[in-house]
Order: C-alpha cells, then sequence, then structure tokens
C-alpha cells in the first residue's frame, strides 16, 4: 500500500520513468563501446584506454556537476550536459575507428553524464511526505536493478538489429529525453540548495568526516560488486553448457535479488535510526555473500545469486537517507553525486582486482567479494557515532559556551 500511495502523490511517476529512462545509456555505454569499437576493427587496447576514459571521466564529471546544481538548479545543468553527452556520443558513431575521436567521445559522455540519480535524490524530500521517504528511496535503489539488466539487454536487442553505432545514438536521445521529462517537471524547476555554509570551501560535502567515512563504506559495496561480476563469468565459463544462460542468468538473479530487497525494505516502517540501518543492511550484505565461498554446482549458484543481490539495494535505500542528513547545507546534490563516484570506483577496482585473481582460483575471487563488504560494513559499524544530521552538528556548535577569558 505504501508504494501504491507513494505513486499516486504528484509529479512522483514522471519523475521515476524520466530519471529510468535517463539513466538508461549508463548502464549501455561500457557494453556499446566496446562493441562499436570492436566493429570498426579497432584492437583491444584501445577499446580498453576509450571504456576507461568514459569511467574516469564520468567519476570527476559527476560530483562537478552536482556542485553546479547546487548553486544554479537542475534544469539548465541536466539539459545541457544532456546535449553535450550526445555530442561524445555523436563522436563514437561517427568515427569509431579513430584514435583519437573513439576515446575524447566517450571521455565527453562521461565528463557531462546528466546528474539524474543525485538530482532526484534531491528532490525526494520536497515531493514526498517526510514518513514516505524510506519508500521513495527504497523504490529508487529497486529501479536501479532494472537499468542493470535493461541497458545491456538494449544494446544487444539494438546492435543485432541495427548495429552497434545506432545503439549510440539511441544511448544519445534517451539522455536527452530523460534529462528533459526531469528538468521541466515543477519541482526540479523550483528546487533550490539552501545556501551553502561559510566554510564549505572547496571540499563541500567531504567537509563532514561522517560523509567521507559512509562513502568510503559503501565503495566497500561497490568493490563487491564488480568482484561478484568477475566471479560469475568465470564460474560460467567452469560449467559452460550445465548452468543455462551462463554468466547473464547469474547477474540477472543478483539484480531481481535487489529488486525484491528494496521493495521489501521499503514497506516496512522502521523505529530505529538511519545510521543505525546503515551499517546493518552493510553486514547484513556481507552475510548473504557468505555462501558463495562454497562454490556450489550450478542450481545450486543460481539460488545463492538471488540471495547475494538481496542487500544491495536495502542498503544503499538507508544510503540515500543517511547521505541526506549528513551533507552540510546547501552541498546535497554533489554529496549524492559522490556517492555514486565512489560506489563505481569502487566497483572498478573490485573487477580489476578479481581480474588479477581469478587466474589462480575462483576460490580467491569469491574471498575478494565477500572481503569488500565485510570490511565496508565494519568501517560503517566503528564510524557510526559520527553519523550525526548536519543539523544536528551544527545546533551544537551554536550551543558551545564561547571563553570570554
Amino acid at each position: 500500500m505504501g508504494y501504491l500511495a507513494l505513486l499516486r502523490a504528484p509529479h512522483v511517476t514522471r519523475l521515476l520513468l524520466g530519471t529510468l529512462l535517463g539513466r538508461l545509456p549508463a548502464g549501455m555505454t561500457a557494453l556499446v563501446i566496446a562493441l562499436a569499437l570492436r566493429e570498426a576493427g579497432t584492437p583491444y587496447s584501445r577499446i580498453g584506454l576509450a571504456t576507461a576514459a568514459y569511467a574516469i571521466a564520468a567519476a570527476v564529471g559527476g560530483p562537478v556537476l552536482g556542485r553546479i546544481v547546487d548553486r544554479t538548479g537542475q534544469p539548465r545543468v541536466l539539459i545541457g550536459a544532456a546535449v553535450v553527452t550526445g555530442f561524445g556520443y555523436a563522436l563514437l558513431a561517427l568515427a569509431p575507428g579513430s584514435p583519437l575521436a573513439a576515446p575524447l567521445g566517450a571521455a565527453i559522455a562521461g565528463l557531462a553524464m546528466p546528474p539524474l540519480e543525485p538530482c532526484l535524490r534531491s528532490l525526494w524530500p520536497a515531493v514526498v511526505e517526510e514518513e514516505q521517504l524510506d519508500t521513495a528511496y527504497a523504490f529508487d535503489s529497486a529501479s536501479q536493478q532494472i537499468l542493470y539488466v535493461a541497458g545491456p539487454l538494449a544494446v544487444a536487442g539494438i546492435a543485432a538489429a541495427f548495429g552497434p553505432a545506432s545503439a549510440l545514438w539511441v544511448a544519445a536521445g534517451l539522455g536527452l529525453a530523460g534529462a528533459l521529462v526531469v528538468a521541466t517537471t515543477a519541482p526540479a524547476r523550483a528546487w533550490r540548495a539552501p545556501a551553502r555554509g561559510e566554510s564549505s570551501g572547496l571540499l563541500g560535502p567531504l567537509r563532514s568526516p561522517g560523509l567521507v567515512l559512509l562513502l568510503i563504506g559503501l565503495a566497500g559495496a561497490g568493490w563487491t560488486v564488480g568482484t561478484q561480476n568477475v566471479l560469475f563469468i568465470a564460474y560460467a565459463e567452469q560449467y559452460h553448457g550445465t548452468l543455462p544462460g551462463g554468466a547473464g542468468l547469474l547477474l540477472a538473479l543478483a539484480a531481481l535479488g535487489g529488486l525484491l530487497g528494496a521493495l521489501a525494505y521499503g514497506a516496512v516502517k522502521w523505529r530505529s535510526s538511519t545510521a543505525t540501518r546503515t551499517w546493518v543492511m552493510a553486514l547484513g550484505m556481507a552475510v548473504s555473500y557468505l555462501p558463495l565461498l562454497l562454490l556450489p554446482s550450478p542450481a545450486a549458484m543460481a539460488g545463492l545469486a538471488l540471495l547475494s543481490g538481496i542487500g544491495l539495494a536495502p542498503l544503499l535505500a538507508a544510503a540515500f537517507v543517511l547521505v541526506a542528513e549528513l551533507a552540510p547545507t546547501g552541498t546535497v546534490t554533489e554529496a549524492f553525486a559522490w556517492l555514486v563516484t565512489l560506489f563505481a570506483t569502487g566497483n572498478a577496482a573490485g573487477y580489476a582486482v578479481s581480474g588479477a585473481l581469478v587466474a589462480g582460483s575462483l576460490q580467491s575471487v569469491a574471498l575478494c567479494a565477500v572481503g569488500g563488504i565485510t570490511l565496508g560494513g565494519l568501517l560503517l559499524f566503528g564510524a557510526r557515532g559520527l553519523f550525526r544530521p548536519a543539523a544536528a552538528v551544527s545546533l551544537d556548535r551554536v550551543a558551545e559556551p564561547v571563553s570570554v577569558s
């Protein structure tokens, strides 16, 4: 009933659909770059350079665009960024074989990727009632699981029917369409961040120690997800012919588990604090990954893949609320952008390290996956005393006695 009430609230459905539409290219880009460049005869070394350029640029561009949104509002940034990103996709589509244009186009597409995720999460408190916030963030988190499946499937279908270059043009169109849908809503046009504190400086939201530790802990979750991808791919190769659907099936089951976990989380009326829920969910995610160390038969592995996904989306749903609480005044969009960046950085690092380990044994990769979220959860548990809302910290500072000696 909570989800029905949420979807009936003004603007919610449009914001969700527009954000999903505009974020779909993020789930398409890594694969479509590889396919388009490979079709043009590009060597794998240059494909790796282009995909790395996209990933690094996106990690840098997200917080920068988030800070601009906090200073100027959402519509102009979203639409302008979508146009620039479309130009990057166009470069890739028109000259995929060029050693200069391809990585440049990938970097432009990543650097200007519209910050739809941070913008939506900044909007939720202005769109829904306070008691619906947990449900809204849970539904938001659940929708990400759809992107993990829909993005690669869209690329595969478009590339098979019309060629990889067509998928690049589609990605550009989807990004612009989604940005327009969100940017033209009344909440996005009306939203303004509160004035930033005088002490924000260059660090912005990163001057909050609690927020920094939270982001590092979530990077551990990203590490685990990246490592899981390698684990499932290597496992599927080992059991080739006996695991229908291969790695795709295992990854889809993990995404389904995340969707179910998020929906269950959002349906509960939580009485514990957001900080407590966050570290509990992180350690719960670690527990859900432990059975992967068994590396059982394919049928059992399919069940464990579903189980492993259950903890991620609830963790992110709780973390979204906590980020909003910890972000210093006037920096909330940038804070959400840093969350995306740190999670993606952890994901890439986990992918790289597990890729180096996979030749040794699958057991070491599974241990690497469990280790990332376990360390992240323990860090969040240890730092729980710092997870105090920024408003409360400000009040404490106001109440501190002033020395008159």
